[in-house]
């Protein structure tokens, strides 16, 4: 049998085909490792724009009603632990249980987001109120004291703004998520289809999970 040409040229197949198999698992297992590089860019950059949000925030402290603290501290945390699940999942992208506390903080975030927005809002509805009858008397004085106002400090930068930048933030960061759950499908359908599913098991590729 070791003499038969048959023999070696069967060989030479079976070791041209799992070379070529295997340099594909690579393909496809970088191609999920780079579009998840990606998906972090993007979340840097929005964990970025909250830092600058409750920064802002902190301006306003004062002005502050108690009852939006417990959301904004909420906030900050929420913050903390995706950043921590972020580096986390940066290390090991190929790992579903990184990938799924990376999920559960995402999903943690939004919900603080969300409630916090909500009591600022309507600490702002408040606010304005207030600045109208401020604008009206200080105007009233200028005009008595026949001068303007000059050197006033710039209004704080509204919700909806915030909102706008918030929502473009998480747009590039879904469209780069389902990037991210493409490379995902194709990298788990190769390593579970035969007979690369053999070689798989052999050098330990094992299933990703998607965002």
């Amino acid at each position: 049998m070791w003499s038969s040409p048959l023999f070696w040229i069967a060989f030479s197949l079976a070791m041209f085909w799992a070379l070529g198999a295997y340099n594909r698992l690579m393909r496809l297992r970088s191609a999920v490792v780079q579009t998840f590089g990606s998906f972090d860019a993007h979340m840097v950059r929005w964990l970025a724009l909250l830092g600058e949000f409750a920064a802002a925030q902190e301006v306003r402290v004062p002005a502050t009603p108690a009852a939006s603290v417990p959301e904004m501290a909420a906030l900050r945390g929420a913050a903390t632990q995706l950043s921590a699940s972020l580096a986390m999942a940066r290390a090991r992208p190929l790992q579903p249980e990184a990938v799924a506390a990376l999920i559960a903080a995402r999903d943690v975030l939004l919900a603080c987001w969300h409630k916090g927005m909500q009591a600022l809002a309507a600490h702002q509805a408040e606010e304005e109120g207030e600045d109208a009858q401020k604008i009206e008397k200080a105007g009233k004085a200028a005009e008595d004291a026949g001068s303007a106002c000059e050197g006033a400090q710039p209004p704080v930068q509204r919700l909806e703004q915030w909102r706008a930048r918030w929502d473009d933030h998480a747009q590039q960061a879904d469209q780069a998520a389902r990037v991210f759950n493409g490379a995902v499908v194709q990298y788990n359908a190769a390593i579970a289809q035969f007979p690369a599913s053999l070689l798989a098991r052999v050098f330990g590729f094992k299933a990703a999970r998607s965002l």
